[in-house]
């Protein structure tokens, strides 16, 4: 019975000193609270000062992005015409193998390109990457009168010239 009363008496002592310790905590929180407030006034230009960027910063971050924007736009571009350049000639590689190959399965030439993409011997025509479009294409036919069919060789129908000087119709 006794040693009940003992263990009562110190878990109430316990949850007391708890209680007064979280009532101590709220007070140095409110006393927190209130220095601030006290310190600074809570106005609405305080308030925004303290989250908001000022005109100069908002100045100096666009002119460094401008500049920024002046050095990587001109090297998109330029790596963009490359890249079409680069995929033409990938395309004239192609389709000329294809003409090559029907030529020796079948001892003439095709008569158009669509004769190369109805034998499958590519999937499809592909698209002129400078002129964005499939009925640019330039078609050669053969020099030797003696030669059946109409599509010796194929050339880009784009005008102007490669990143080296060569015009888009030599390649």
């Amino acid at each position: 019975m006794k040693s009940e009363r003992v263990e009562r008496n110190l878990d109430g002592a316990d949850g007391k000193s708890r209680r007064k310790s979280e009532r101590a905590a709220r007070r140095t929180l409110t006393a927190r609270r209130m220095q601030v407030r006290r310190g600074k006034r809570a106005t609405h230009s305080s308030c925004l000062r303290g989250r908001a960027f000022t005109l100069i910063e908002l100045i100096i971050v666009l002119g460094i992005l401008a500049l920024l924007l002046t050095i990587a736009v001109p090297r998109y571009f330029a790596h963009v015409e490359r890249a079409k350049e680069a995929t033409l000639r990938q395309d004239l590689v192609v389709m000329r193998d294809a003409i090559d190959k029907f030529h020796g399965d079948k001892g003439r030439y095709p008569e158009s390109l669509d004769e190369l993409v109805t034998l499958r011997y590519i999937r499809s025509v592909p698209v002129d990457p400078i002129t964005e479009s499939v009925t640019t294409w330039k078609v050669i036919p053969p020099t030797n009168s003696e030669a059946k069919g109409a599509v010796y060789d194929i050339k880009s129908g784009a005008e102007g010239n490669g990143i080296d000087g060569k015009p888009f119709a030599d390649l």
